[in-house]
């Protein structure tokens, strides 16, 4: 696995991707060290300082009043990470922590965190060890940063906490550090702060998702061309004259020409192409490029506020150039919150497309000639009728899930922080929403795939090496049988792109919008 460097400007969306799921290890260069330690220097001399700064020399939120003396110092650290590390709930994803830990840690190497550097490698160190706090579902309202959970990956900085081992064993975390040669770091003033006030944990799963969003609707678009083609409907509503010069939204352009490029060659549209069965498709097919394509635009705009976080420096207060420390409102997660709700509505939607298309496979009047159910002998089998009921179910959930968060706020710290994002509950449903994403184009893609292996004409060449890549892993039409297990390996075959693979192998299916010209294009690769 290449090494990531952790250079604060260049960072990209790939490089959290691969540390997050991959272990992918972070290297520090000295340069960076070096300024780390520069921008500590100011920090120090502050502490020295008669007028209390806070964050330094003072407690914290609405207790920010009273002055903490030297003597107090260390256990104001330590008293601010064991009160925060509150989270309750089941633990979160460990991709979720590996991407939080790594953000937190490339803000640490702006050196606007004002941390020592043995605090900002120690943290790295214990990454690389593939040693994951154990971080609650609950505990952050998005505001002040992710705090509780940013505290529990703290906890562990000082050999407190519990933590899962590079086998996924829950250990005590000093028991891990210790067996990994790691030395828990005694924490010095701000840094309590620094390792806490961030928006990484929202951050973390905005790039996430971002990533697995780019897969999932080509999958859809992949999915919908599929359901065309089973269905008999036409191609000629995905030409390029009806986008670009008509009404040039950049995501359906690029929808409308992967369901083109899918459909390409298919002897079974071509079947049919002069038939007058039609006049019209219905919208579930003929509007999948307008469908698929607004949320691939609401993913571009999900990726610039995603691209101009991952290029901050979240903390408070922050070290300025002038060595200043001064309090800010960069913590506050509404950028991030309204994307991550924003994307939970975009997915909803293109869940629901997809289960009318399945819907249309499933009845025998609207399906142009397929068997009730696409069952091998209607009445005896029921064929996909209840894996279409569970596509239905999770699409009206993912409904559910894209209510916003990000319109919620609970005053809290005696109405010191009186306005918060609810981004971090934001995203968690967004994880949600996009797992159900997946397996409803699951059922989608199977179902499809059994149609046209059902019609008398071969599918196209895109559409058949998926079908072909389905086949691998789960049989063809056929007498009813367990379907659960065979719906669990097409959702692998989605999420691990290996549909949209298959595809790509004989067809241009693209992934990414072009950025348009009136917004400005940050300098981060997608992934």
């Amino acid at each position: 696995m290449t090494p990531i460097n952790l250079d604060p400007d260049r960072l990209s969306l790939a490089d959290v991707v691969a540390v997050a799921r991959d272990d992918a290890p972070v290297v520090l260069t000295e340069d960076i060290l070096q300024q780390v330690g520069r921008f500590r220097e100011s920090v120090e001399e502050l502490a020295e300082a008669q007028r209390p700064v806070y964050g330094v020399s003072t407690g914290f939120g609405a207790l920010a009043q009273r002055h903490i003396p030297d003597s107090l110092r260390a256990q104001l650290q330590k008293s601010l990470i064991r009160s925060h590390a509150a989270g309750m709930g089941e633990p979160v994803e460990r991709e979720v922590v590996r991407a939080m830990m790594l953000l937190r840690a490339r803000t640490m190497a702006t050196g606007r965190a004002g941390v020592r550097p043995v605090v900002l490698s120690t943290y790295v160190e214990i990454l690389n060890a593939s040693i994951t706090p154990v971080v609650h579902e609950h505990g952050s309202l998005g505001c002040s940063g992710d705090l509780a959970p940013l505290a529990a990956c703290a906890l562990v900085l000082m050999g407190e906490g519990e933590v899962l081992d590079a086998a996924g064993k829950p250990v005590p975390a000093a028991e891990a550090l210790r067996d990994a040669g790691i030395t828990p770091v005694e924490l010095a003033e701000k840094e309590g702060l620094a390792l806490t006030n961030g928006t990484d944990g929202m951050l973390g799963m905005l790039l996430l998702a971002v990533a697995d969003l780019e897969n999932l609707l080509s999958t859809a678009d992949l999915s919908a061309a599929m359901s065309v083609e089973a269905l008999h409907g036409t191609d000629q509503v995905f030409v390029p004259e009806l986008f670009e010069p008509l009404r040039p939204h950049p995501g359906q352009t690029l929808s409308a020409a992967n369901m083109l490029a899918a459909l390409r060659g298919s002897p079974i549209v071509a079947s049919h192409r002069d038939s007058e069965h039609l006049v019209q498709d219905a919208y579930s097919l003929r509007c999948a490029p307008q469908v698929n394509g607004a949320a691939r635009d609401a993913l571009e705009y999900a990726h610039q506020v995603a691209s101009r976080e991952l290029r901050a420096a979240i903390d408070n207060p922050v070290v300025l150039d002038s060595g200043m420390v001064s309090s800010n409102g960069n913590f506050h997660g509404a950028p991030l919150a309204h994307a991550l709700d924003f994307l939970a509505i975009v997915a909803a939607d293109v869940a629901s497309i997809a289960e009318r298309r399945t819907d249309r496979m499933m009845d025998a009047h609207r399906s142009q000639g397929l068997p009730p159910f696409l069952a091998d002998d209607p009445g005896v089998d029921s064929g996909l009728m209840i894996a279409h009921y569970t596509q239905a179910g999770m699409v009206s959930e993912s409904k559910r899930l894209a209510a916003p968060a990000s319109v919620d706020s609970i005053p809290t710290s005696a109405m010191q922080e009186d306005h918060v994002s609810m981004g971090w509950g934001a995203a968690r449903k967004l994880r949600r929403s996009l797992s159900s994403l997946s397996s409803v184009l699951a059922v989608e893609l199977y179902a499809a795939a059994r149609a046209t292996q059902l019609r008398d004409e071969p599918p196209a060449p895109a559409t058949a090496a998926v079908v072909k890549v389905l086949g691998s892993r789960v049989p063809g039409p056929g007498e009813d049988r367990f379907l659960s297990p065979e719906l669990a390996e097409v959702v692998e075959l989605v999420r691990h792109g290996d549909v949209v693979a298959a595809a790509q192998s004989v067809a241009e299916i693209g992934h990414t919008v072009p950025v348009h010209t009136t917004i400005p294009s940050d300098n981060v690769e997608r992934s």
